[in-house]
């Protein structure tokens, strides 16, 4: 599948000063389907943890994104778990927009997923993370016990949102896409450090990089027809009728790319989801947030949460 695929590999120097993720990165060069391909994930907490958190970043982020939520999970005695796409973050880089496909990056996380034999799995997702992730849930049900759900969508070939169309017009007008300062216009009021700001554009050298940041708002699946369309059909069946595990949601209400209106459709499609956690000064990166959305999870879920 990928054999002969021209990649970038992000240097390691660019990520030498990250003071607020002193995790260790590991990496996968085995997936199954994507040989000759390097993919990166912090794995934290106790290997044999009752509770796993699997999270997934979404555009244009890595795993740093959960650079606030994984203590708070790894000091209640979870496990986390949390990759970076291809195209994203430590991981490698095809340098081909065309790579990148809905299937290509699905099919990445659940080889992700069997390769390290998760279970027992809370998928904490957003963006890019819950429309692929929530997709896999349907096809793996025995692996996924809860839902930690934040501003994303199931779409299903119908346009999201106006905030979405224009950040869709936006990310196709140019081949160099401003990495940090999206994440300050989408974070106002977070306090990220500059040296937060440097760690989202670390993986991205320039904008030959890029490729996987340019992709990912013209994938979403918004017209019928489209790739994934399917896969979401399947994901909303499966969450309003078969889903029997646990689920918290909780909204950045500031946002209007995948804000209140959008989470309120897509809290009526899981079956037994509770009235969201509402963060009301959260724009779209609700993780900048993250150390009160854990624990309100935490809580939520009777999962102790250290002092």
């Amino acid at each position: 599948m990928t054999a002969g695929i021209e990649a970038l590999r992000t240097p390691e120097e660019r990520f030498a000063v990250l003071p607020n993720f002193p995790y260790q990165p590991r990496y996968l060069e085995d997936l199954r389907g994507f040989a000759g391909l390097r993919l990166h994930y912090v794995d934290e907490g106790p290997p044999d943890a009752e509770s796993l958190f699997l999270c997934l970043h979404g555009e244009p982020t890595w795993a740093y994104l959960y650079r606030k939520m994984i203590p708070v999970f790894t000091g209640a005695g979870c496990r986390v778990v949390a990759p970076d796409f291809f195209g994203f973050g430590r991981s490698d880089k095809p340098v081909r927009d065309e790579v990148y496909t809905f299937d290509f990056h699905r099919d990445t996380v659940m080889r992700v997923i069997e390769r390290l034999d998760l279970q027992r799995i809370t998928l904490v997702c957003q963006d890019w993370g819950g429309i692929v992730g929530l997709s896999i849930p349907a096809e793996m049900p025995e692996r996924f016990a809860r839902l930690l759900v934040m501003n994303t969508a199931i779409p299903v070939g119908k346009p999201v949102s106006p905030g979405f169309e224009m950040w869709k017009t936006f990310a196709g007008t140019f081949e160099d896409i401003p990495v940090a300062g999206l994440l300050a216009l989408g974070s106002p009021g977070s306090h990220m450090s500059p040296l937060d700001l440097a760690a989202y554009h670390a993986p991205f050298p320039d904008e030959r990089y890029q490729a996987g940041v340019r992709r990912f708002p013209q994938l979403v699946p918004v017209e019928p027809g489209m790739a994934g369309v399917e896969h979401g059909r399947r994901a909303r069946e499966f969450l309003a009728n078969d889903w029997e595990g646990e689920t918290f949601m909780a909204v950045g209400m500031q946002d209007i790319v995948l804000g209140p209106p959008v989470m309120d459709e897509l809290r009526s499609t899981v079956r037994g989801c509770p009235p969201p956690f509402e963060v009301p000064e959260a724009n779209h990166f609700v993780q900048e947030w993250g150390d009160q959305v854990a624990r309100a999870a935490l809580e939520a879920f009777e999962i102790n949460v250290s002092s």
